[in-house]
């Protein structure tokens, strides 16, 4: 075995516990990542479906002509 591969193989060694904590922490990150973005997910479908309930249970068309259109009338 010439000295160059000697010395490649004693790094890939010597790196190998210092890579397997980089893998370790990359695994976790994505796990992370995927469990908010899960998280995100429920809570966006829950917030449509009280939407849609709300819609439901006010009755209208949703345009609150009120607020906007008679403010000249009141002053």
């Amino acid at each position: 075995m010439t000295a160059r591969r000697l010395t490649l193989l004693l790094s890939i060694l010597i790196a190998a516990p210092a890579l397997s904590g980089c893998l370790v922490i990359g695994a976790t990150s994505m796990v992370a990542e995927t469990a908010v973005r899960t998280t995100g997910t429920v809570l966006e479908t829950a917030g449509n479906v009280g939407e849609a309930v709300v819609r439901t249970a006010i009755p209208g068309d949703g345009d609150d002509d009120d607020d906007h259109d008679h403010d000249h009338d009141h002053e």
